[in-house]
């Protein structure tokens, strides 16, 4: 996620960390080197009949449907970042729950032997979540909050999350057997674990169903044709303006289809995608704090303005 301190207008019109130009910048290159082409050559691949041949008028009729086409695009993109969010913050509302559901017991006067185990699955979850999504390796950050034999068993599952939430779900029910939770207490701990097993296979549904790669195939081929043809029908018309307004046209276009690519897998590594290293670290800090037990890991530091 990129966190940048809010700008003056003029100043954003030259940001370039942050921005999607890096990204694109071969792209433009190409359009600025074609356009130029183009106007250099007018005269001799139209010959006479310069003023009849292509024009504007048709690209002005593709480049609306094409805008529209985007924002659709773009659209769907950003309900899959907004939906993953929404899952994320449901995620610290329902392990902060839990936390002060099993805080607000006593056992003869004291707070149960089980408080502390269950803050740091609750934060093992988060993590396990965060690498389950993310595709990367679990091992240091579950190492550091759950205790052998599960750390183990967790490290052999596939499906890391929720082994821990069963363990946990274990833990929490062995106590009620106990005597150490009512009956109503476990009932209200056992909805808001399951509030967290749906969080995560909602965002499973999320990562395992991207957006159809002959979607992502036409949206390219057809910004980059559109593109490259644009400076063809220009040049008829404006001439030696057509560098400009070309590359303009191309970077407006090739700049949101980057954007529609990059929060379309919002649990990913790229600049716009979700923090979840940081939301992982927010969930520990505010689990521990309800406690007064010690945050393991430091918190993730934002870098060149990214925070991961």
């Amino acid at each position: 996620m990129i966190i940048r301190p809010r700008h003056h207008w003029f100043r954003l019109l030259f940001v370039w960390r942050g921005s999607v130009l890096p990204d694109i910048i071969g792209r433009l290159l190409l359009v600025l080197f074609v356009s130029i082409l183009a106007v250099l050559s007018r005269e001799w691949w139209m010959g006479a009949h310069a003023d009849s041949a292509l024009s504007i008028p048709p690209f002005t009729l593709m480049g609306v449907a094409l805008a529209i086409f985007l924002g659709f695009r773009n659209s769907v993109s950003y309900e899959r970042f907004w939906e993953a969010r929404k899952q994320w913050g449901g995620l610290l509302v329902a392990a902060r729950t839990l936390v002060r559901q099993v805080g607000s017991i006593t056992v003869d006067g004291q707070k149960p032997v089980f408080l502390l185990p269950v803050v740091r699955a609750v934060s093992a979850f988060a993590f396990a979540l965060k690498h389950q999504l993310r595709q990367t390796d679990a091992s240091h950050d579950l190492a550091l909050r759950l205790d052998e034999p599960l750390l183990s068993q967790v490290n052999q599952a596939a499906f890391k999350p929720q082994i821990i939430l069963r363990a946990l779900s274990d833990l929490l029910a062995d106590a009620a057997r106990r005597g150490a939770l009512t009956e109503t207490q476990w009932l209200a701990i056992d909805k808001t674990l399951t509030v967290l097993g749906d969080t995560s296979g909602a965002c499973e549904r999320i990562a395992s169903t991207p957006i159809p790669y002959t979607y992502r195939v036409l949206m390219t081929r057809t910004v980059m044709v559109y593109c490259m043809l644009l400076p063809i029908g220009l040049a008829t018309s404006i001439g030696w303006l057509t560098p400009l307004i070309a590359t303009f046209v191309a970077y407006t276009f090739l700049a949101l289809e980057i954007i529609g690519e990059q929060i379309e897998e919002p649990f990913g590594t790229e600049p716009n995608d979700l923090a979840l290293d940081a939301m992982c670290h927010t969930i520990e800090l505010s689990v521990c704090e309800m406690v007064g037990a010690d945050v393991l890991g430091e918190a993730p530091q934002a870098r060149n303005f990214i925070l991961t």
